[in-house]
């Protein structure tokens, strides 16, 4: 992910700041690149680039086999892991069936994160000494608290038992750090996003700084954070704030799109809805040597979820990219979603097209007939430029957006009263649906169907405690799959301890 204005200026940066990669170490800044930081952050220009190096790692969403988004809608019960066959991801796989373990838990989950936030620790340590004005010291230390606590909180929503590291720290200290109790980590990323919410501006000119972060934007996150807490009142309160009145538009210029389908127009960059915007490019010239690394800057998640071998019979069907067929939608989701609105603009049924005789397309493993729409790209939407096809799509994905953020006060609300409601109302308004009552199972109901797709679900049924039957068909084992297992390499000699039942 990348600011805007300098979305290609991470490669020069990368030389200087790299910090382990999902195959190294995964709390130190790589020795070689020591040297260069010592002399580093002399000016405004330098400290510029190690933030972008520090947003860099948002991409991790969607870009990358090993992306967020496809990952765990595997773990949810609307998807499964799909793909070219058992044996295609066996990370995706395991997490599908509740098979993972210490050995096929992919690494860049734990390590691209701790990567980010060694990133923020250095930006942090060296900020006083960089030659440039208080004003922008002040923001680029507020941005940099912001994403530390971002990252802190896909880490600890995902591995619970963590170290809390803050400053910068030598091989030889990383392997004696210990983990710390979750709520100390809780602690450290409410602290940071207050501080950046203190200093932020309200909102950003998304022309010159798509992607960068605004008070809004950090409040959204705050609330979240305060939700996976049961901080219920404190959650509501930040929520209020981003939301403004239910269906109008918030202080911040937050509104709900007219056409819910509008969300996935791929050239509907930062639209009022979107919050926190995850942005891709295909311009990167991402190709498979670097494939989700620090110079792939293209959207990952377009090129898999799409069917194997899509063609079409005239011009009735649209022009799919035929893709790699990961995430095939399951029949229960399906099923939910069938006779809803948002059906046509989430799922698309191959099974129908097929027996219209209007496209084909090669069923690939735990083939459904039904595929994601919301990450499908046309073949016009595929880069004329260098660099893998496949790899460079631009569609941007959405970590928090409008929608989202309505029904998780409604449900920090409690499910009840009329604000409650009138949030539940307008999500379901937008889309032509009629008011239900308010309830925390309605809300539950709603964001399944509302968020389809997006990598919210196995979340929402983790923490709402509803996993370990929801999922238990899956292998779903409760008290050890609320958290994933720590990866054995980034166990080894150290002293870290793994999770628990693993």
């Amino acid at each position: 992910m990348k600011i805007k204005n300098i979305r290609y200026s991470f490669v020069a940066v990368g030389l200087l700041l790299l910090s382990s990669s999902c195959g190294e170490d995964f709390l130190t800044v790589d020795p070689k690149g020591l040297p260069l930081v010592d002399n580093y952050y002399k000016d405004e220009s330098e400290a510029f680039s190690g933030l972008v190096a520090a947003y860099d790692i948002m991409g991790k969403q969607s870009k990358g086999f090993e992306n967020m988004i496809t990952m765990l809608n595997a773990g949810s019960d609307d998807f499964y892991a799909g793909g070219g066959g058992p044996g295609d991801g066996a990370g995706i796989h395991a997490f599908d069936n509740y098979k993972l373990d210490k050995i096929n838990m992919p690494r860049s989950f734990w390590g691209d994160f701790f990567q980010g936030i060694a990133r923020v620790n250095i930006l942090l340590q060296k900020m006083d000494g960089v030659d440039m004005s208080d004003a922008k010291k002040i923001r680029f230390t507020a941005e940099a608290k912001a994403l530390r606590g971002y990252y802190y909180f896909e880490l600890v929503r995902t591995f619970r038992n963590l170290p809390l590291i803050l400053v910068p720290i030598s091989p030889a200290e990383g392997y004696k750090s210990t983990q710390v109790d979750p709520a100390e980590i809780y602690a450290q990323i409410e602290k940071d996003l207050l501080e950046a919410k203190a200093a932020l501006p309200n909102t950003i000119d998304v022309a010159s700084e798509g992607g960068r972060f605004s008070k809004g934007m950090v409040q959204a996150l705050l609330g979240k954070v305060y939700l996976y807490e049961g901080k219920n009142s404190l959650a509501a309160a930040e929520f209020a704030e981003v939301n403004g009145t239910p269906g109008g538009t918030s202080k911040y210029g937050y509104k709900l799109l007219d056409k819910y389908s509008d969300l996935w127009v791929i050239s509907n960059k930062f639209n009022s809805e979107a919050i926190i915007e995850i942005m891709h490019t295909d311009k990167s010239n991402a190709d498979w040597g670097f494939w989700g690394g620090a110079a792939d800057e293209g959207n990952s998640v377009n090129i898999m979820v799409g069917p194997r071998g899509f063609g079409r019979t005239g011009t009735t069907v649209p022009d799919y990219i035929s893709g790699w067929s990961f995430n095939p939608v399951t029949p229960s989701l399906y099923n939910a979603l069938k006779g809803d609105p948002r059906f046509d603009a989430t799922i698309v049924d191959m099974l129908a097209l097929k027996a219209a005789g209007t496209a084909t397309y090669a069923p690939g493993d735990q083939d459904t007939g039904y595929f994601l729409k919301k990450f499908m790209p046309l073949n016009s939407d595929s880069s004329q430029g260098g660099g893998a096809q496949a790899l460079n799509y631009k569609q941007d994905t959405y970590a928090i957006r409008l929608a989202d953020t309505y029904l998780m006060e409604a449900e920090a609300l409690g499910g009840t009263g009329s604000r409650a409601q009138a949030l539940l109302d307008a999500v379901r308004a937008r889309v032509g649906l009629a008011s239900v009552p308010v309830s925390l199972d309605a809300i539950a109901n709603e964001r399944r169907l509302e968020l389809a797709g997006e990598g919210h679900r196995w979340f929402d049924l983790v923490r709402t405690g509803k996993a370990a039957s929801v999922l238990a068909s899956s292998g779903f084992t409760a008290g050890k799959n609320e958290v994933w297992p720590i990866p054995q390499k980034d166990l080894e000699n150290t002293a870290l301890v793994q999770n628990p039942n693993y």
